[in-house]
Order: structure tokens, then sequence, then C-alpha cells
């Protein structure tokens, strides 16, 4: 995970405090520098306070300065967490870090960290931008999230102290006692020293390793190996966490040192460059030319590399060409859409996660899903389940003076619409697929379209040279052909699309070996060349490295420096490096690493073929960090990033995609890495990061391109595991994912996908009726009336229910009932008994609304019948209880129904949602017997409703409001209750003050228990009562028999 912060400053070297070193800089001949105050600031001893302030502030993009009425938002929201500080303790040991207090006077928080590696990762969020916008999620309600404008309008600004971060970074490496330093100068011990100390170049790395010698430390070149002492004063840690963590975890050679060539702020370049001075080969397959000459990049000159492939404009010849021998203002710089890869390395990256695309549009659907068709809906029932507030209501002016002033039309949907610039190709054999040794021999008739079948029961004879020739003649194609590719490809495909009846592998290298010794007599050079590197494979599968050693050398040697086949000649370069690097080597070739890891670099879409090819992927990373060439790292990382997703290795991706996100300087490239980040967050289950690397994506591209829908449902499957954002159900929407979705809608438009769009639309609507914010889901639902006409007539009149019902809750009934009743006629004549049942009972609620009590009952009656014909047992407690609630010339309701409506609820199994409704009728039936004076009667419904919340614990929206409405309309004689110095009103929930709950953590616990741990006062009187209430208030009505008493109320837990 990439650093993002670095010690500044270029220091002298010094010798230590009273004692003269036994070094000679070469750099300022013999003098020795005492310097102890910038050795301190390199490795600082003196104690220092081992915590970190992380400092906020929210400010407004628009106005470009601080928004002081989110900023006291924030601040009141951090003062309700100082002393219930769990949430803000979950997040920050996500972010890495440890949570000593927080101070919410200053917007302040005062962290620490034990490990390097914890420093090393919460830098990186930093960098990424991660810990504000997961502060964001901490400190704001669905009121911010809701509002797109105010969202895109704010940002959270993190401010701390880089330098005491630096001096606290390298004090824990000193704790730790290894790490990696880098030469100030160059350092030549005297003769009598030399053997016990080290030779240093300046810039050279050294893993040094602490000892009690303040002054010389033992240290191991990482350039030549070699081991000694060197001293203190010359040595500069790496200031970067993630060198240090790679170096440490990638250990390896980084090549013979050398004069360092040209890499200052030069880029990746690619089509022509011109030659500065003449160069003649040296050794087979370099390139020759004249100074002034022209040459071709053959794709990418990189700073850092000392190779790369060109081709003479004059000659035609292709070699490997010097980088230095070259002027680096020649070539074109690759464009800023891609800086480190290709136009094709980059668009292979948006399509990760692209075949769960299908899983995820289900997902989609799901949740979009709406049961308002099956089941009738309870009247008033909307108001009790959801929170008390609109969002229009108690909101400070910050989160008021961004919201949108124009019509939802204009302001929520059409001002976000984007262009796409994402590509919907498929990569899943190159990034997803973990490849296995184990392979499938298919018969001939199942493979697709091969272009070569070897049978190997034709014959044995070597003598028999006719048994070769289709093989000889296939693999003998002057150039690459896209016939070869399985060939060179990771997965073995060549086993099953090229050769079959054979029942061993052994069969098949005796065949392959008994081909090469015939192109060798024929001095077939490419037949010969590619049977060497099929057997040469087929050695490191069987990890007989020093045998596939053999094969490749023979093969280049072969080949005398031809480059017609690059993919060949790439595979082979890189394999033979890799077993060097493997059995730590040294080829006669001193270049051999360099120009294999030029041709694993500049080549873009580099076909891997081996698993130790990550071995050179790394050589060409240390060599990055030893020149310091950013381009060259980035591009090391972008190749440790393919190599490993294609081994299926995804634990091990995640520090190379952070590092080459913060390398990234253009978004075209940093989108594509967000796409990778979120997907692999979302695999090692961090939710916080997994969101944050999307909507950071989002808002920093909101008018370029629009988001995937695989995308989309990461973020409304991660927001709901967010800490502090618990979610009761599985299909619940979190107000966190508003702005992904509202995005996502752009992209469904320009695509004319309208059943995605549709989905997204009704998620919406869920979202802001579920935050009792109709009017916005009246917008949204309109909209998916529009597609679902459009789509299929069940779509349509599922949609045209779901806008009646948000129009009766935001108490517009005129306008429901302009729905439903043509929607009703529409339905005369047909047989569809449920979907009439269902108009009806919504015309019952909104002619209720409209005062039309008599026309309301009558069509709650006629939703009754339909539900009774259906045999639903829920649909008729619910028109039951709509029934029961229609005030009559009293305005009293009537009982029976309502008595009718629980004893149906108590015979259903018990559920979360008919659970909620059964509190709704419960506190109907209370309310009605308080108007009665029968208080006992009363107290036992309202305690009934209470344990039915805490039950589904419900304990922000139900229990409070049950309480409350208990408080105000009748004296329970429940002690705790009273807000005389035993109780207090926090956070929507009711707490007890100076008393403890026992062994519980749940809140409202204490509620169900007495004060010896049996049964509470409340559990005791709903035992007494049961029986009473059923004697005394049930009524006998035609059709009920003297069996349906309530005192066969649903058994509970409690």
């Amino acid at each position: 995970m990439g650093g993002c912060f670095c010690i500044p400053g270029e220091r002298s070297p010094s010798w230590g405090q009273g004692r003269e070193g036994p070094f000679k800089c070469s750099t300022t001949s013999s003098q020795h520098i005492a310097s102890s105050e910038k050795e301190e600031r390199c490795f600082p001893h003196q104690k220092m306070t081992q915590d970190l302030t992380l400092s906020f502030s929210v400010k407004s993009r628009s106005r470009r300065c601080v928004n002081g009425s989110l900023q006291e938002a924030a601040r009141r929201r951090l003062w309700a967490l100082e002393n219930q500080d769990q949430d803000v303790r979950g997040l920050f040991k996500d972010l890495s870090a440890r949570l000593v207090s927080i101070q919410s006077q200053r917007a302040q928080f005062i962290i620490t960290f034990k490990t390097m590696e914890e420093i090393w990762k919460f830098s990186t969020y930093l960098k990424l931008g991660y810990v504000s916008t997961c502060l964001e999620y901490l400190l704001f309600d669905h009121k911010y999230w809701l509002n797109s404008r105010l969202v895109e309008d704010t940002e959270i600004q993190v401010s701390i102290d880089d330098n005491h971060l630096e001096n606290m970074y390298i004090s824990l490496l000193i704790q730790e006692g290894h790490f990696v330093c880098r030469t100030l100068c160059s350092v030549v011990p005297p003769v009598e020293k030399d053997g016990e100390y080290l030779t240093l170049c300046k810039n050279e790395l050294i893993s040094v390793k602490l000892s009690e010698d303040e002054v010389e430390w033992g240290g191991v070149s990482l350039v030549t190996g070699q081991r000694g002492l060197v001293p203190v004063s010359a040595l500069e840690p790496l200031p970067v966490p993630f060198h240090q963590w790679f170096l440490r975890n990638y250990p390896g050679s980084c090549g013979l040192f050398r004069k360092q060539d040209w890499t200052g702020s030069y880029q990746i370049g690619r089509g022509r460059c011109k030659a500065m001075m003449d160069y003649q080969q040296q050794r087979k397959g370099e390139l020759s030319f004249r100074q002034g000459e022209n040459l071709e990049i053959i794709g990418f000159v990189i700073p850092g590399l000392q190779w790369f492939v060109g081709k003479s404009v004059s000659s035609g010849e292709v070699g490997f060409v010097p980088t230095r021998n070259i002027d680096p203002g020649s070539y074109s710089p690759m464009s800023k859409n891609s800086v480190f890869f290709s136009d094709e390395e980059r668009s292979s990256l948006w399509t990760l996660g692209s075949d769960r695309k299908a899983e995820c549009v289900t997902f989609l659907h799901m949740l979009s899903h709406t049961d308002i068709t099956s089941v009738y809906r309870l009247s008033g029932f909307e108001s009790i389940q959801n929170l008390p507030n609109d969002l229009s209501a108690s909101q400070p002016e910050g989160f008021k003076e961004a919201r949108p002033g124009g019509s939802w039309e204009e302001t929520q949907v059409m001002g976000s619409r984007r262009s796409s610039s994402s590509v919907d190709s498929s990569m899943e054999d190159e990034l997803l697929s973990a490849t296995s040794d184990s392979y499938h021999l298919p018969e001939p008739d199942d493979l697709d379209d091969p272009e070569l079948f070897m049978d190997l029961n034709t014959g044995g004879d070597e003598e028999e040279a006719e048994n070769f020739t289709s093989i000889l003649t296939f693999l003998d194609q002057k150039g690459y052909t896209d016939n070869f590719k399985n060939l060179y490809d990771f997965s073995f495909s060549f086993l099953t699309s090229s050769f079959y009846n054979f029942t061993e592998e052994d069969e098949l290298v005796v065949y392959l070996e008994a081909s090469r010794k015939w192109a060798k007599r024929r001095h077939m050079t490419w037949a010969h060349a590619r049977l060497c590197f099929l057997l040469g494979r087929l050695s490191i599968r069987k990890v007989k490295l020093s045998q596939a050693r053999v094969y490749f050398e023979e093969a280049i040697h072969i080949l005398d420096g031809a480059f017609e086949d690059l993919f060949l000649v790439a595979a082979l370069y890189v394999n033979l490096a890799a077993i060097y690097l493997k059995q730590r080597l040294k080829h006669e070739d001193s270049t051999l690493l360099e120009k294999a890891g030029a041709l694993l670099a500049c080549l873009p879409d580099h076909e891997f073929s081996a698993k130790n090819e990550l071995d050179v992927v790394a050589y060409v990373l240390r060599q990055g960090i030893v020149v310091g060439s950013r381009p060259l790292e980035a591009r090391a990382c972008f190749l440790a990033i393919r190599l490993l997703l294609s081994l299926g290795r995804h634990e091990e991706v995640l520090p190379f995609a952070e590092r080459l996100q913060i390398l990234s300087g253009h978004p075209p490239v940093s989108d594509a890495m967000a796409a990778i980040l979120s997907f692999l967050y979302d695999k090692k289950y961090l939710p916080y990061f997994a969101v944050a690397s999307v909507q950071r994506w989002c808002s920093q591209n909101a008018q370029r391109i629009s988001i995937p829908i695989w995308q989309v449902s990461l973020v409304l499957q991660n927001t709901t595991k967010l800490l502090g954002i618990p979610s009761s159900s599985w299909d619940e929407v979190s107000a966190v994912a508003c702005p992904t979705l509202k995005q996502a809608l752009a992209g469904c438009e320009e695509q004319t996908d309208r059943s995605t769009q549709r989905a997204l639309y009704l998620i919406l609507s869920k979202l802001y009726l579920q935050h009792r914010s109709p009017t916005g889901a009246i917008y949204y639902l309109s909209q998916a009336l529009v597609l679902g006409k459009l789509l299929s007539e069940q779509e349509a009149f599922e949609s045209s229910l779901c806008l009646a019902w948000a129009y009766l809750l935001a108490s517009q009934a005129k306008k429901a009932l302009d729905i439903l009743e043509p929607l009703l006629f529409s339905l005369k004549g047909t047989q569809c008994g449920i979907q009439k049942g269902v108009v009806h009972n919504l015309l019952g609620l909104a002619l209720q609304d409209e005062g039309q009590m008599s026309r309301a009952a009558k069509s709650y009656l006629q939703a009754l019948n339909r539900a009774q014909e259906a045999g639903n047992m829920r649909n008729q407690a619910v028109a039951m209880a709509n029934l029961g609630n229609i005030k009559s010339w009293t305005q009293q309701p009537d009982r029976d129904y309502l008595l009718q409506a629980v004893r149906l609820y108590s015979e259903l199994e018990a559920s979360k949602e008919t659970d909620v409704e059964l509190v709704q009728v419960l506190l109907w039936l209370a309310q009605d017997m308080v108007a009665g004076h029968q208080l006992t009667h009363s107290r036992f419904c309202y305690e009934m409703a209470l344990l039915f919340g805490l039950r589904n614990r419900h304990l922000k929206t139900l229990c409070p409001q049950i309480l409350r409405h208990v408080s105000l309309t009748m004296n329970t004689g429940w002690l705790w209750l009273s807000n005389s110095g035993t109780g207090k009103w926090r956070g929507g929930c009711w707490s007890l003050l100076g008393s403890s709950t026992g062994t519980s953590t749940q809140p409202g616990a204490h509620l169900l228990s007495g004060p010896s741990g049996g049964p509470s006062p409340v559990s005791r009187r709903a035992c007494a009562y049961s029986s009473t209430l059923g004697r005394e208030t049930r009524q006998q009505r035609p059709g009920w028999g003297p069996d349906a008493s309530i005192t066969s109320f649903r058994k509970m837990s409690w």
C-alpha cells in the first residue's frame, strides 16, 4: 500500500558524535563533517509523543470556505460519540489507526500507531482520500446523503502534522530494527578495512540491521549482495513505506549498479525517437544505428530501463536499443488517458467484475421487488414504521442552503447525465480465472476450431519423418499469428487445443522431443525454437528448472536475434530470467535480466506464461525503486496486478493497486484503478473502502463516466455493513448509497437498459419512503411508471400501485384516487381477485383520507371478500384492521373489527412485517380503550405493543414512539417512563440514568427482566391481563365461535 509522504531535504553524511569513522566519502574528499542535528533528523532518538492529532473541517466546494452549519452539526455528532465511541474505534481500526480520544470541541481525533505497517496503511488511506470520506459516513446522517447537491458541494478536509508522522514512522522503523536505507554519498573504506566494510555508491540501497553501536550498522547491499559495516551517518531510510514493505517481502537483487540513466520528469513514451550517438551491436539481438538516425519504438520506452525494443526506419531491422543512446525529448509521451499502460490494457481493467453483471442485475431486481400487488397496506402503518421527522424538518442551515432549487426532474436526475467512457469488453480469462495445474482433455469434437491436431497413435518411429511433417510445418511459420496464442498463454491451453489422444504428459514430451530433433536436422529455425519453448514450459510444469533453462537457452541461441515473433522472444527471455532469479545464478550475458525486464515491461499486452514471472516483475519494480523512476515503478505495479489477478491471488494485489492509484496522476488512469480497488476491497471485506473508492471516483468524474452495474451492487451491499448504519433486513437500502444510485441512472439511460433503469427508480423510491420523503419517492415512481408501461402490463400495474401508495403517504389522496379508480375499472371482467382486492384496499385508504367514510368502508369490505376468497389470512387481518380504524359518527373506531384483526394476526406465522402491523393494531385498540376508560386493558395493549417492538429490536423507531404515545395518553404507573431523575431520552431511545442493565448489552433489555433476573413488571402484567382482556372485551359477532379468544395469542420467546 503506497506511501504518501517523504522525508524532505537532502542531507550530508556525518560520522557520529565524537568519533571519526573509518570511511572516506568521495563527494567530500576526506573531510569528516559532524552534523549531529541532521543525523537526528534521519534517525530521531529524542523522546517524543506517540500520539497524532487529526483535525477535520467541513468545507463548501462552491464557496471555498468552511460550511459553518455543517461543521457545527458534525461537531455535535462527534460530541454524542465521545462517551459511546465504539463506532469511532471500529472506523479507525479499519483505517489502521488506534483511537486515543475524541476532542469534539476542537473537531479533532487523537490517534496513535504501534507498527510501521499501521502508519503505512493509514498514510495510504489518507493519500487516497478514504479518511475524509469515511468521516462523512460517521458524522452525517440520511438528511445529508439524500441531498445530492449538498453531497457534491461538500468535502471534509483532514489535516495532520506531517513532520510528526514522519518522525513516528522512522521511530517505529528503528524499533523494528530491520529496514532499507539509501546512501547519501559514495563511500570508500580504507585499504586496511577492505572486506570488513562496504564500498558504497551514492543512492545505493542497503538493507540494514540495527546493533548497539550507534555509529556503524551491519548491512547488505541490494545491488551487489555483499555484506559489511556501514556508517549510520551515510544512510537515510527510504521515506516511502511501500518501498520498505516491498523490499522486505520481495527480497532479491536490484541489478548491477550503473550510472543513472535519464529519468527526471520524463514519462513513458512511444512513437519514434532520434539517436544521440552511434551504437554498434555487442551481442546478438541488439540493434546497430548511427547518430541522428530515426528509430521506431516497438511498444514503450520507459525511463529507468536500460533497453527497449526498436526498429530502424532506414534498414527495417529490429533489436534491443540502449535507452541512454536516444534523445529523451524526441519521442511522444503517453497520452493522459493511458500514462502507464496502453489503451487496450486500460480498457481490460474496466471489465473486472463484468462476469458478475447478470448476478448484480438480479440482485437489483430483488432489491426493488415489492409485494404491493399481493399484500394489503395498513392505514397509518408507514408513520409508525419509519423515522418520525421528514427530511425538510429540523435541518441545520447547512443542509438547506444547497437543496435543489428546481424540480426533481431538473436537479436530481437530469443533472446527473454523464458521458460514458467505460468499456463493456470481457477479460474473464485474463484477469479473473485462477489457473490450475490440472487440465481437461476434451474429445476432438468438443474443441473450438483448433488449428492443429497431433494424434500420437499415428506412429512412434523417429525414422518415419512424415509423422512429424504436420507439426513442423505448422510451427515453422515465420513470425506470429493468432494460431500461436495458445502456445504462450498462462493456462497451458495448447495441451488440449493442439494435441489429443495421449494418456500421459510424458508421452507428449517424447513426441515433442522427437519433433525437436527433426526440426534441428532440417534446419527449421522457428519450429525448433517453438518446440524448445514448449518443452521448457512442460519442464517448468514438473519443476525441472535446470532442464527448462537448457531448452530456453537453446531456443534463444537458435533464433539468433530474430524478432519476428515478439511473443515468443518475450516468453523465452522472461522465462529464462525467472529461472536465473529463482536459482540465483549469473548468466554469461550480464544484460539478460535487463533485456528480459525490458521485454516484459515495454511490450503491451504481454501474455504471462508462468507463475515465476512474478520474480521478473519484482526485479523490474526493484529497478524502479533504485533509480527513482515513478513511471517504471507504476508500470511494474500494473504488471504485478495483472499477474496476481490471473493467478487468483487477490489478497496480494491490494498493495500494488493502492500504490499504482497513488502514482497515477490523471483521472482516466485512476478511474481504472478505482474499479480494481473497489473489487479488491469487497473481496477482503473492507466495506468502508469498497464504498469510498467508488464514491470518490464518482464525485471526481460526475460529468465524464457512468458507473458499472456491478459497482452499484457492490455499494448497495457494502453500505449496509458500515458501522453505525444498522440494517434491520437484507433488502433495506442505506442512504449512503443514494449518490451512487443516481449516477448509475445516467448509464442506464445511455444504454437504454429500461429494466435495470426501472429497478433503480424503484430502489430510490424505496429509499426516500424509508426516510419519510414521499416527494422524492413520487418523482422516481412516476419515472418507473413510464418505463413500466413500456415493458409489460404487470410492471405497469405494479408501478401504478406503488405511485398511488406514495401519494397516500404524502397526504395527496386525490391524486391516488386518479390512479386507482381507472385501475379498478380496467380490472372489471377479469379473474384477478387478489389484484382487485389490493386496489380496493388502497382505494379505501384514499377515500378515508378524503373523508368519504361510507365509500371507504364499502371498499374495505370488497377487499375483505377478495382476501377471504383467496384464503389470505394476512390480507384479511389488514382489511379488518382498516375497517376497525374507520371512525363512525361517534368518532370511535369499531373495536370488534380490531379484536378480530388481532385474533387473525395471532394465528399467522411470526414475522417482522406482521409483528409491526400488529403493533399498530394494538395501539389503535389501546387508544379506543383509553377513550372508554378501560385503563387496565389499554395498559396491556400498550405493553404487548412494546414487547413486540422490543422483540424485533425497533429500539429507535417503534419503541420510542410507543412510549411517547403512552406518556401522552395515560398514566401507566411505569416508573421507568418517568423523567423525574430516573431516565432520559437519548438519541431517540429511552435510557436509564445511574442504573445498570445487568449482564445484557442490548438496549431495552431491562424492560424484559426484573432486578433479580426474573420477569419484569411489564411481562408479568402481560401474562396476567391476557385472559382478562379476552373475557371482558370480546363481543360475539356473527361467524365468531366460542373458541375465538385472543387468549390463544401467539407464543413469544419472552
